[in-house]
């Protein structure tokens, strides 16, 4: 922790602050949770932004030990149905979302030292939501970056189409049109099968793209 900002929680009664800075495509959302106006690390943080309203509320967050990454909930107020409907838009999903606490000096209203990241995370699911008197917000499941660590990859093939996927131009797999083995990725073998090396397929395919270089 940064030592101004640990000196200044070490006082009786330090001001605090919640902030949370969300990296939209196309726009940066940074939110106080409070009525407060105020810079960090050369940013403007507001209570209120023009474009996405304010913060609604946000869930409690835990450090406990378990078998799947931790995650917390964001709602937001949006200003208009429009603001509402971009929040929730498909492309918002693994927008980059960091959850910090500060203090400030309440005579100057300047941030003391570098506020703490309690969360560092990103958008799963949206979900909007409209009272009985017609009040929209749109809550967030933000999971941890550590939600990565448990994917699968179930999609993973040894093809040309995937292989390009996600190096596009890479033509290693180019010539490999099928294998006389079966390959599990990002999955167990059925139980009771015996999985050979794929080596010897790999270096036909490679050797064939060779020959028309």
């Amino acid at each position: 922790m940064d030592a101004t900002l640990k000196n200044a929680l070490a006082q009786p009664a330090p001001w605090l602050f919640g902030a949370i800075r969300i990296d939209f495509p196309g726009y940066t959302l940074r939110l106080l949770d409070g009525s407060a106006e105020f810079p960090i690390g050369g940013e403007m943080y507001r209570g209120m932004d023009p474009t996405f309203g304010t913060i609604a509320s946000l869930s409690e967050m835990s450090e406990d030990m378990d078998d799947s990454a931790p995650e917390v909930e964001l709602t937001l107020f949006p200003p208009d149905v429009s603001a509402a409907a971009i929040l929730s838009h498909p492309d918002m999903q693994g927008s980059p979302v960091r959850i910090m606490v500060g203090a400030i000096d309440p005579y100057s209203g300047a941030v003391l030292g570098t506020p703490e990241t309690l969360f560092l995370g990103e958008i799963d699911v949206p979900t909007v939501a409209i009272s009985e008197s017609g009040e929209r917000t749109v809550s967030y499941t933000i999971v941890s970056v550590f939600e990565r660590l448990f994917e699968v990859e179930e999609g993973q093939r040894a093809s040309d189409s995937w292989h390009q996927s996600i190096w596009p131009g890479e033509l290693g797999l180019e010539f490999m049109t099928g294998t006389d083995v079966n390959l599990y990725w990002g999955a167990k073998p059925p139980a009771g099968t015996t999985q050979k090396s794929s080596l010897g397929a790999l270096a036909s395919a490679a050797a064939k793209r060779m020959q028309t270089l």
